[in-house]
Parts: structure tokens; C-alpha cells; sequence
């Protein structure tokens, strides 16, 4: 039986860049942030401890986001947003998997019913009930306001994902000393890489809102230089590429990096280039490369990394 083909959002930009304006979306992806916590925070308390936090984040797949697999005693399970057929997937090592549909529903219903399912499937699991890294938190049971699903935006959002995703796995494998994964933490709802220098960093002074400041330290002991993709929200209602580096090196603010596009934003204390840019791009790829290069380079020099020992620009060849 030949069965038929989903289709996708039509892109509207070069080969399947789409437009995503913040303010379109906002309502969608204010619950999605919420959405993604909660599968988040599961794997968090049912996976062993990876430094920085490596054993949280959620990764990209060819039709949304996963947990990848999650030790419970014996057994494995997995949960996995799908953003083309628009449902959340509960797979375990031996029962059949569980469904939920991905429609317009409160916080707390999707609460509801995940931990529903979840019971069903003899996991008896539970998290730390309400989000991190947003001001103002409301436990995810309580939370009636958001519960918006675009399933149109929804696609979109995981189309830049994926294309994020492939490019910074290209400039992830020009780099081999400690590299993170390619991985979208849902407490800041961001896809993010990080290079490292291998020297360890001055304490971090800084906080998150609603995120335990021991986290935040652990996450910067060492140098670092990260970068991501961001789709916005209330405090900058646009979608931006961006790279940062902790420490920040003298200098790094006001070094000239390109594209033109790109600025240096004060207030995040990173590097931007705004989506639109890329996607617009006659090859966003090389315009998305080049941001991420010039950006990396400025705080590797600046920061006095040893760059000869840490990069590489030989191809890897499989035989």
C-alpha cells in the first residue's frame, strides 16, 4: 500500500528557509516553550548527570524535536515532538507507543494528559512542576493561559530548526577540541552549540530568573564560545542567529564581524544577526557560516585561545 505524502509548510525563502515573525507566532510559541519543559524536565530527572547540563536538552530530528532515549530501570523510552504529522509520541522499549495529539490546549492540559500516558506505560515519574528561566512562573498544572498551536507556524518554527541545525553541524565539525552537541535547551528555548578552550573560566557572577544559580556556574567553569539560533520573544520580538563568549575578552564588543548585518547587541552582550538576513541570503548557509567563523575567531583570538591546537581544516574521509 503506497501511503500518501504529508506536506510541509510551503518555504518562502531559499531552499526551505521560511519566514517566521515573532509576533505572528508569539502565542504558539509561548506555549511551546511551556510544552517543551515539561518533556524536558523528564528527561532531566530520569538521566544520569552530564557536565553543563548536556543531559536535558532536546535535539532535532526530521520531523520535530526528541528526547532521545531515557534509561527507566531496565527499560528505555523516548518522547518526540512531531511537528508534520502534529503529534507528541511516547515510545517505550516494549509497549506500544502512546499518542497524543499536538491541537490548541492549555498548559495544564497537555500536563495532564502527558502524565496520563506516561502512567499508563508503568512510568511513574515526577518533576519540578513548575518552568525555569522565565519571569513570573505559573505551575505548568495551573496554567490555563497558554494554549495556542499553530500547527502552520509550529512547522516553520521546526523547518529553521533543522536547517540551524545542519549548518552548525558543519561548523561544529571544524572544531576538535570539547565541543557540545548541537542541542535546544527548553529553558531558553534555543538551539545551541558551544566551543570551549579548554581553560577553566572565573566564576560566574551572573543569574537566570527562576534557574538555580549552581546550574549557571557549572554551565560557565569554562571558557566558552556559544552560539545558536533564538526565535524571540517579548524582549527582542525577532529571530536571530547569535554568539557570545564567557569570559567576554577585550575587545570582543566592538570587533567588526560579518556579514554587515551582524551588530553587537549590549543588553544581551552577544553578537546577532537576524534571521530575516540569513534567509534572505543568496546562500544562507555560506552567509550563516561565515557569522558563525567570524564571530568564533573574534573571541578565540581576542580570549588567546590556542587555536592551532583546537581547530581543523582537514576533511574527514570514511572509508
Amino acid at each position: 500500500m503506497v501511503m500518501p505524502i504529508r506536506s510541509l509548510s510551503s518555504p518562502t525563502g531559499p531552499a526551505g528557509w521560511p519566514e517566521l515573525p515573532y509576533e505572528a507566532w508569539r502565542d504558539t510559541c509561548e506555549t511551546l516553550h511551556m510544552w517543551t519543559q515539561i518533556v524536558g524536565k523528564i528527561r532531566k530527572v530520569q538521566s544520569p548527570w552530564v557536565n553543563h547540563s548536556w543531559n536535558v536538552p532536546l535535539y532535532v530530528t526530521a520531523h520535530g524535536l526528541t528526547t532521545s532515549p531515557i534509561p527507566y530501570g531496565n527499560r528505555l523510552f523516548q518522547i518526540d515532538f512531531d511537528f508534520v504529522d502534529h503529534q507528541l509520541a511516547i515510545q517505550c522499549s516494549d509497549a506500544p507507543t502512546e499518542v497524543i495529539p499536538l491541537v490548541p490546549r492549555s498548559v495544564a492540559d497537555f500536563y495532564h494528559q502527558l502524565f496520563s500516558r506516561l502512567s499508563a506505560l508503568g512510568l511513574d515519574i515526577k518533576i519540578h512542576g513548575a518552568p525555569n528561566e522565565v519571569l513570573n512562573p505559573v505551575p505548568f498544572q495551573e496554567d490555563t493561559k497558554h494554549a495556542s498551536y499553530d500547527s502552520e507556524a509550529a512547522n516553520r518554527f521546526w523547518q529553521v530548526l533543522a536547517q540551524a541545525d545542519r549548518v552548525f553541524k558543519q561548523f561544529r565539525g571544524r572544531f576538535i577540541g570539547k565541543c557540545s552537541p548541537v542541542h535546544f535547551f527548553w529553558g531558553s528555548f534555543d538551539l545551541a552549540l558551544t566551543r570551549f578552550s579548554g581553560r577553566r573560566a572565573p566564576a560566574f557572577s551572573g543569574s537566570v530568573p527562576n534557574c538555580p544559580d549552581w546550574v549557571m556556574r557549572e554551565a560557565y567553569s569554562h571558557e566558552v564560545c556559544s552560539c545558536g539560533f533564538w526565535p524571540g520573544s517579548d524582549a527582542l520580538p525577532l529571530p536571530i542567529f547569535y554568539t557570545y563568549a564567557y569570559p567576554e575578552p577585550a575587545g570582543f564588543n566592538t570587533h567588526r564581524v560579518m556579514p554587515e548585518t551582524a551588530r553587537y547587541d549590549p543588553n544581551f552582550r552577544e553578537f546577532i544577526l537576524p534571521y530575516e538576513e540569513v534567509r534572505h541570503a543568496s546562500s544562507p548557509d555560506q552567509m550563516l557560516l561565515e557569522f558563525l567563523e567570524d564571530a568564533y575567531a573574534a573571541a578565540a583570538t581576542l580570549g588567546k585561545w590556542d587555536r592551532q591546537a583546537l581547530e581543523t581544516t582537514e576533511p574527514i574521509y570514511h572509508t
